[in-house]
């Protein structure tokens, strides 16, 4: 599934996100979605979400 599609992401889902300061590296956090942030129906870098030990990053894959 993609992770840049709003409509993919659900809260409870298990997923891959890039935190912030992980832009450059590219590694990954795993962890379960507990809020959206994105609004916006596709986002070309990856929805942004909260997961439920707090952090925020873009979804790069759905586990």
């Amino acid at each position: 599934m993609d992770g840049k599609k709003r409509i993919n992401i659900k809260q409870g889902l298990k997923v891959n996100i890039v935190l912030k300061e992980d832009q450059r590296s590219g590694k990954l956090t795993s962890g379960v979605v507990k809020d959206i942030l994105t609004n916006s129906p596709t986002h070309p870098h990856g929805i942004k979400v909260r997961l439920t030990n707090g952090d925020v990053g873009r979804v790069q894959e759905i586990c």
